[in-house]
């Protein structure tokens, strides 16, 4: 069994995620193949952990991506998290980890319509909705959730969720069925209903934004192109982190690492790991390299366990329910973080001493960026702000 160490690790990170020089992609596409999908439940994460990972373009590169060409799509799928890939990749994330969110959504959909007193066959009442609700999409072409439910009275039903927390409130079964139907592949967030930060979605069907809609897989061996090109991204890695990253059991896990017979490693920093067997060389030797990646980014956000790219920093760039803040990164591990000023400023905060190589780097970086989102105002709006966020951006 090969022994990878933790530098061989941060190495390929580097080079597998394109943030080492001359690893960049070339398109917002490229990107997103690279780390199999990139966390979109933050817009403004998405646009700058993209282009984080470019070696130019700017954020009408990403709009036209999105919203025009359509090489890229969001996908609500591993851990009801939304992420943004291809529609080729979105098909595999959709049949491999989305139908499972699905079925688990659907019968909580059930016992809320049961909850608010709703009679009669229940699920004969919710496939009569989902027919109202894409008709009605057909119809508009787009619309948000409440205009939706203003179309069909079982649309505009109020269910109660969070019932006896202080999160307690009421929606409507159209958004509720938005989220369901988007884990199955039937409809899809179009454009916002604002800028680029905007939470705001339209919808719309996925067969009208992407021409004949997802491709049909089958769901184990959705399961197991899931989990190849994971390990092309993330590994060498242990089983948890793959079975944390796709929300999968562990039986889901072993079968899907079974079906595409990877090499098992032994990693440095301790325990089991597997790498594809055909990709168990070293990665190539790169340059230093520095990054600021947003919250939610999906490079910190790949692996369960992070100690072997974290260190200690865990407590000052993470909130409170485990979401990663604004990290900076000095070839291959974190060693800081970063926020924007109230004056647009990009300021960064080392927690260790890195070197006035990656001082000078970060700095490059932070100007960059800065240029990059010009006078837009990022927000922690899909997670709570870090404790270093707070003391960054007063």
């Amino acid at each position: 069994m090969r022994r990878v160490t933790v530098a061989e690790r941060r190495a390929r990170l580097g080079v597998r995620h394109g943030l080492a020089p001359g690893a960049q992609a070339g398109s917002p596409a490229a990107v997103t193949e690279r780390v199999v999908a990139v966390h979109g439940t933050d817009p403004g994460s998405l646009y700058v952990g993209i282009l984080a990972r470019m070696a130019g373009g700017g954020l009408a590169d990403v709009d036209k991506a999105l919203y025009e060409d359509r090489s890229v799509v969001r996908v609500l799928a591993m851990r009801r998290t939304v992420f943004a890939t291809t529609p080729a990749l979105g098909a595999v994330a959709l049949a491999g980890a989305g139908r499972a969110v699905a079925a688990r959504e659907r019968r909580r959909l059930l016992t809320l319509l049961r909850d608010a007193g709703v009679p009669g066959d229940l699920e004969a009442w919710v496939a009569g909705a989902e027919q109202a609700l894409l008709a009605a999409l057909d119809a508009r072409g787009e619309a948000t959730a409440n205009e939706l439910a203003g179309d069909d009275p079982r649309l505009g039903q109020a269910v109660v969720v969070g019932a006896g927390s202080k999160w307690a409130g009421t929606q409507n079964v159209a958004s509720r069925l938005l989220l369901i139907m988007a884990t199955e592949g039937l409809v899809i967030r179009g454009r916002p209903r604002g800028s680029w930060l905007s939470q705001g979605y339209q919808w719309t069907t996925a067969h009208a934004w992407c021409p004949g809609g997802f491709a049909e897989w089958d769901h184990e061996a959705a399961e197991a192109e899931l989990a190849r090109c994971w390990l092309a991204a993330f590994g060498p890695a242990p089983a948890a982190d793959l079975q944390w990253w796709a929300g999968w059991t562990k039986t889901q896990t072993r079968r899907a690492l079974a079906a595409i017979g990877p090499a098992e490693v032994e990693l440095e920093d301790g325990g089991p790991g597997y790498v594809l067997a055909s990709d168990e060389e070293p990665a190539p030797a790169a340059e230093p390299w520095a990054a600021l990646l947003p919250g939610l980014d999906t490079t910190p956000m790949g692996w369960q366990d992070r100690s072997w790219f974290l260190g200690e920093h865990g407590p000052w760039l993470f909130d409170q329910t485990g979401n990663i803040g604004p990290s900076l990164w000095w070839d291959g591990r974190i060693v800081g973080g970063w926020a924007q000023a109230p004056d647009g400023e990009i300021v960064c905060r080392f927690l260790e001493d890195a070197g006035s190589a990656a001082v000078a780097a970060a700095g490059t970086a932070a100007a960059r960026l800065a240029a990059l989102i010009g006078d837009a105002r990022l927000t922690a709006r899909a997670r709570g702000r870090t404790w270093l966020e707070k003391e960054l951006a007063s």
